[in-house]
């Protein structure tokens, strides 16, 4: 009998409704109550910095993020052009341009072309030494460094590139909460707490989840301070409504934070079980030629957060898409990667730099179920299906 197995969905518990039972009994649902708080000291506590501002998402986060790395209209900021589309956006928000890069192995941010770029398509505009892109002639103000499906960026070479170069760093730590450095300068660092400032995601298909909402870390106290300003509409008086800044409504509920606060013990215990199903997944996989799960970088621990499965047609037998087709017919829910960034329409008239493995990998990259409560019944029914459809 065909089974159905979801790609990504969340591990709740049923402690958490008395979380909830507490936000609809004191009236807290909305964006004050005990729970916000709470969870922002959580998970700054996990993740080893002193404080943390929750948002509603963490698209908002990232929007607030670059606008408090000085982002204006007209700036160019350098992102992947392999990442989820939210990655990209913001940079949109502020009249600001993207700069689209390719990505290593990693399906992280390429380095090497980064250093490229930097060092040939660019020059410094004295006596300021803003750094100038040389074609579109636009400043260069920051790079988003995204750390894909819980892998982590080569982030000692692109922090060493932006001080030498003179540009902020945005983590995209969307995708790794509680990814870290196990060696280098950054040994023992969680993404998102390397760069300016660092925003992670708890939507539905997260490690943990509250629903929708973000996190938002910084290195330096003021500009996350200023970046919870803003997040609460810019209110600079609560009783008499004054506001001194244009702000934005993109404080966390407190139903969203109860969810948070109760998932935030378990990250842990999330990410050994992520470990142990993507090992019995390689296990299960190791006799089939022509697909394997893209490995994550050596010397960190990777949370794991999604699986991706390398298609190779000439050895396999099908095409990523076909075999994508067929595991959805067996009620296997898988999706190719994201269709590339400088592709989609809003962006085809941006620069991008020398694209090639972002190519080869949106043809080839199947996402396999990846839940946290996956059974190792159930990944062996997702391989058994590989194998079974293999021509």
């Amino acid at each position: 009998m065909k089974r159905e197995i979801q790609l990504s969905i969340p591990n709740l518990s049923i402690d958490i409704v008395e979380n909830l039972r507490e936000c609809i009994e004191t009236g807290w649902v909305s964006t004050g109550g005990r729970f916000i708080g709470e969870f922002e000291q959580k998970l700054a506590a996990y993740v080893g910095v002193e404080a943390a501002v929750s948002t509603q998402s963490g698209t908002a986060g990232l929007h607030l993020a670059l606008k408090e790395l000085g982002v204006e209209p007209g700036d160019e900021v350098l992102v992947p052009t392999l990442t989820f589309i939210a990655a990209v956006n913001p940079v949109a928000y502020l009249g600001a341009v993207p700069v689209f890069m390719d990505c290593d192995d990693t399906m992280c941010l390429d380095t090497d072309k980064l250093e490229q770029f930097l060092a040939e398509e660019c020059t410094r505009k004295e006596p300021e030494g803003q750094l100038i892109n040389r074609t579109t002639g636009r400043k260069v103000k920051a790079i988003v460094a995204v750390h894909v499906f819980g892998n982590t960026c080569d982030m000692a070479c692109i922090m060493k590139l932006a001080q030498i170069y003179g540009l902020k760093v945005l983590e995209d730590a969307t995708e790794s909460l509680g990814s870290f450095f196990k060696e280098g300068e950054y040994k023992g660092q969680f993404t998102g707490t390397i760069g300016d400032i660092g925003v992670y995601s708890f939507n539905a298909n997260k490690i943990i989840t509250t629903g929708g909402g973000g996190m938002v870390v910084a290195r330096d106290r003021n500009s996350l301070e200023h970046i919870r300003y803003l997040s609460i509409t810019g209110k600079n008086d609560s009783l008499y409504f004054e506001h001194n800044e244009i702000g934005y409504n993109y404080r966390m509920l407190n139903t969203q934070a109860a969810l948070g606060v109760s998932q935030i013990g378990q990250l842990e215990e999330f990410i050994e079980k992520k470990v142990r199903n993507y090992n019995h997944y390689s296990e299960c996989l190791a006799t089939v030629p022509g697909v394997s799960l893209w490995p994550f970088r050596p010397g960190i621990r990777a949370n794991h957060w999604f699986y991706s499965l390398y298609v190779e047609k000439e050895t396999y037998g099908l095409d990523r898409d076909r075999l994508m087709a067929l595991m959805l017919a067996e009620g296997i829910q898988c999706r190719p990667v994201w269709k590339l960034c400088h592709t989609q329409k809003p962006y085809k008239s941006m620069q991008a730099y020398r694209i090639e493995k972002a190519d080869l990998y949106e043809k080839h990259i199947l996402n396999v179920p990846c839940s946290t409560n996956l059974t190792e019944e159930e990944i062996e029914y997702v391989c058994n299906i590989i194998k079974k459809v293999k021509p």
